[in-house]
């Protein structure tokens, strides 16, 4: 499943897109207009080890549903996440059984690195 998961409008996803030069067997999938299938997200937990990996505590959402207050489960952070885009810590690409989740400057380099073998 060579995917990069993004959003259209996230200007971060954006640039990341354009310095990752993603090869043509990458499939885009903006994550507002093609939501995450559970299939989709049970590989990208496979690969990242758990849901809470997945899982962006910088959404709006998390902090207005006072989420950081509660003591989320594994359950909860796959909940979450299918019930909302904006869950979903981006960018996120999967590309030959490697995952790459969000934005660091060292995620960007590994996915950089992992592309241009």
């Amino acid at each position: 499943m060579n995917t990069f998961f993004y959003l259209s409008t996230c200007n971060t996803c954006t640039r990341i897109m354009n310095e990752l030069n993603l090869p043509n067997d990458i499939r885009l999938q903006d994550i507002k207009t093609e939501p995450i299938t559970s299939t989709q997200l049970e590989e990208m937990k496979t690969l990242a080890g758990s849901y809470e990996a997945l899982f962006s505590k910088r959404a709006r959402l998390y902090k207005e549903l006072n989420l950081k207050e509660k003591n989320l489960s594994e359950n909860d952070y796959k909940t979450y996440i299918l019930e909302h885009y904006t869950f979903l810590k981006r960018p996120v690409l999967v590309y030959n059984d490697a995952i790459f989740i969000g934005n660091s400057k060292k995620t960007v380099e590994a996915a950089k690195s992992a592309i241009d073998v």
